[in-house]
């Protein structure tokens, strides 16, 4: 167990934060792999919704990011390629949220659920770009296929 502890850190035993790197994991990927499944369940609703933002391609924009939500979501769970799923969801995330929850462009009654939106983003792109730093942690699959890949 490391016994240096920084300035004003609390200590953690060792043993608690594989299973804490897993779980944060699985609970950032559930998000995106829930909402990959149900915009690739319904394709037309998707293309019209990211057509009202005013996205060209919106057809093929609606499959391109179905895909990059439930792949990149199982990919984080995993923890296969997880630093670069975890990036590429990371900045999916900050475009969407700059594209679709404009709280500061939306009549007042709807601004404070926009903002919440948006912040909740800012947070997940937040941890997203975590892991796309640390990597996936020892119990992931880029660890098992290279060991210098397990940081935590």
């Amino acid at each position: 167990m490391n016994t240096t502890i920084p300035y004003g850190a609390l200590p953690m035993n060792d043993s608690f934060k594989t299973p804490l790197v897993v779980a944060g994991r699985i609970l950032l990927a559930l998000m995106f792999i829930l909402a990959g499944f149900s915009k690739l369940g319904n394709l037309q609703g998707t293309a019209g919704y990211i057509a009202s933002g005013g996205l060209p391609f919106a057809s093929v924009l609606a499959v391109v990011v179905g895909l990059l939500e439930l792949l990149g979501g199982l990919a984080i769970a995993v923890g296969f390629q997880a630093r670069w799923a975890a990036l590429a969801l990371g900045l999916f995330t900050l475009a969407a949220s700059v594209l679709f929850h404009k709280f500061w462009a939306v009549p007042a009654e709807q601004a404070m659920v926009q903002q919440l939106l948006f912040m909740k983003n800012m947070s997940v792109a937040g941890g997203l770009f975590i892991v796309a730093a640390l990597g996936a942690g020892p119990a992931s699959v880029d660890a098992r296929r290279s060991p210098r890949l397990a940081t935590t």
